[in-house]
């Protein structure tokens, strides 16, 4: 993986989400808030987080302005391809200010407003859902299949720090369109819009939000009911999997990212201080997500999310992706996935290999690689077009 921050994995992760979505954005400007902030990478305490967020907003502000001008004089594709840089810089900047200090959700709803601007400007297909949920809803984006007819399906749920809109600007939902599957991105509880903007922390059902996407594009009439799939990242290798186990209209299952066991890895990573030097984020992430008080409490919560007892349920196709060289959860996870999945008829683990890129968690050192080849079998096991539209 590209590391501008040699020695601090949680910026240089950060960093390389950025890069992923390079046609939202450009290489000199993240250079232009990463270089002031080379200095502060190994100290990495609280005056550096906060110089990290100062840093990346500046450039995410700088990024807008030009939007602005470009939207005041009627260009509106070109202030639409700023916005959507300015969104990514400004998510960035998210990161790493806790969720006690007001700036975070400052910024990021500076990220959403700058987001729709962008993708409306631009016409970009997509649209702003909410999936009713327990007396309140899910924020989604839903990006249709291309072609016209009535088409699969994959809801997409994110990971432990990852939302819908870094998701979208991977090129995740041009590129499921493209082989005839439409998308539903999903901020559910714990993560993104859900935490930030309506305090809905994360439980270990997470069949009970899966559940309600399902019902709401079974009311689609753009989408085919009997081919939706389910993806989910990192920590998702829990989310989506144990979905797919428990509502049986899930076709196919993708776990970009494997989780065997939630509250192991969590306790590595937080706690004993095993994987600290490759922590996603800052330390305050386990508590928010959660919505508890302490770690303690965070992960007897996390304990419960096993697929242990469970994996033999998933009676859907099931694909796995991991790197060979995740510095995050161990690869014995996906290898053991894929052989307790007995019941899945189409089982394939793909790891990707230092040789041919894709190596590190979730394939953060080349997402395309990863999209690429989810993209592709969804489109064949749901029968899309494989080939394209």
């Amino acid at each position: 993986m590209f590391e501008y921050f040699p020695d601090n994995y949680t910026w240089s992760l950060a960093t390389m989400l950025a890069i992923n979505c390079l046609d939202h954005a450009n290489m000199s400007e993240i250079d232009d808030a990463c270089r002031p902030l080379k200095g502060l990478a190994k100290v990495n305490d609280d005056a550096a987080q906060s110089a990290w967020y100062e840093s990346w907003k500046r450039v995410g502000e700088r990024i807008e302005g030009l939007a602005d001008s470009d939207k005041a004089a009627g260009h509106r594709l070109s202030a639409g391809r700023k916005y959507l840089r300015a969104c990514v810089y400004y998510l960035v900047a998210d990161r790493m200010v806790t969720n006690l200090d007001s700036r975070k959700i400052g910024i990021y709803k500076k990220a959403l407003h700058v987001f729709r601007e962008g993708v409306t400007l631009r016409r970009d297909p997509v649209e702003f859902v909410e999936v009713p949920f327990q007396g309140a809803s899910l924020p989604a984006l839903f990006v249709p299949a291309k072609g016209g007819a009535r088409a699969p399906c994959i809801i997409h749920f994110d990971g432990f720090d990852v939302m819908k809109e870094i998701l979208y600007l991977n090129n995740m939902g041009d590129e499921f369109g493209r082989r005839g599957v439409a998308l539903l991105l999903v901020d559910h509880p714990g993560v993104g819009e859900a935490l930030r903007l309506r305090n809905m922390h994360l439980t270990p059902e997470t069949e009970l939000p899966a559940i309600a996407c399902v019902d709401y594009l079974e009311t689609r009439h753009d989408v085919d009911p009997e081919r939706i799939g389910m993806m989910a990242v990192s920590m998702g290798g829990y989310y989506g999997t144990r979905a797919a186990a428990f509502e049986k209209r899930i076709k196919c299952c993708v776990a970009w990212g494997a989780m065997w066991n939630v509250g192991e890895q969590l306790e590595r990573t937080f706690v004993t201080g095993r994987l600290g030097q490759t922590r996603s984020v800052p330390p305050f992430q386990l508590l928010w997500v959660f919505g508890k008080e302490t770690a303690e409490e965070a992960i007897a919560v996390a304990k419960t999310m096993t697929l242990d007892k469970i994996i033999d349920k998933v009676t859907c196709p099931l694909l796995v992706m991991h790197g060979e060289n995740d510095r995050q959860v161990p690869l014995s996870y996906a290898e053991k996935t894929i052989q307790a999945a007995v019941n899945s008829p189409v089982r394939k683990l793909k790891v990707f290999t230092k040789a041919e890129g894709g190596a590190e968690h979730c394939q953060v050192d080349n997402g395309s690689l990863a999209v690429d080849c989810a993209t592709d079998w969804v489109a064949e096991i749901l029968g899309a077009y494989p080939e394209g539209v």
